[in-house]
């Protein structure tokens, strides 16, 4: 279990959700380094279960200033850094009639201008031959209603990895991009009334070609293998784990 030994790795959003299942697969394959977040309570309880080897910092990714912090710090504490997994997201929901400019931008900040800026942001504390890991969504490929500027978002991070590829081929720097379908996190408080999240939970399990709702262990395991040497001829690439719903869904 070493196939990340000695790697540092900074995971935005790396508190909860699918960006600690991230950093538990990491820690699990050796690496060290710094989880991401906003809410300090998860950031705490989020470092105590990594150990000694994972430090939480308190940040806005959608601030350029806490950007650069972040990539002091932790080179600050471990040295360079070999990979950066740039997951914080999210946003809310609404129609092309209903969102406003404000919803426009807040989400776009969000899923968008900060993936671009945690990366240039990172770029002068990277090791040359290090792996960027971007989180897209299967939203990106398939439409549902009230998702129209969370998919445009999330495929235009799917473009990113490419371009990212592109622009750091002579650092040997690798953007590769994961998609993720419904997964089993915290954003279901968000979006649901408690009393009906399990029920939710089961209809999507059910439309899931795979039969179940994604783990945050299983983007974990597919993040290691891009943020390794198992996939060091991947670049500008895409890994849709998704139970299967972009391509087998009825």
């Amino acid at each position: 279990m070493d196939k990340l030994k000695n790697k540092v790795a900074v995971i935005t959003g790396g508190n909860s959700g699918i960006g600690f299942g991230i950093a538990e697969a990491f820690k699990n394959e050796g690496a060290v380094g710094a989880i991401i977040g906003r809410n300090q309570n998860t950031i705490k309880s989020a470092v105590s279960q990594l150990g000694d080897d994972f430090i939480g910092i308190n940040a806005d990714v959608t601030n350029l200033d806490d950007l650069d912090r972040i990539f002091k710090e932790t080179s600050g504490k471990f040295g360079k850094v070999d990979i950066i997994v740039a997951n914080a997201g999210g946003g809310s929901t609404g129609t092309v009639a209903d969102f406003s400019e404000a919803d426009y931008d807040k989400l776009m900040d969000l899923n968008l201008k900060s993936i671009y800026f945690t990366v240039q942001k990172a770029l002068p504390y990277m090791n040359d031959g290090g792996s960027i890991v971007l989180i897209g969504s299967n939203a990106a490929h398939r439409a549902h209603a009230s998702f129209t500027l969370y998919g445009a978002s999330k495929a235009a991070v799917i473009y990113l990895a490419k371009g990212f590829s592109s622009d750091l081929l002579n650092r040997k720097i690798r953007a590769n991009v994961i998609t993720p379908g419904t997964t089993d996190t915290p954003a279901f408080d968000k979006f649901v009334p408690a009393d009906q999240i399990e029920a939710v939970k089961q209809h999507f399990a059910s439309v899931m070609p795979i039969g179940r709702i994604g783990q945050p262990s299983d983007i974990g395991n597919a993040a290691v293998f891009l943020a390794s040497d198992d996939s060091a001829f991947m670049l500008g690439a895409e890994l849709l784990v998704d139970g299967g719903m972009t391509y087998l869904a009825k």
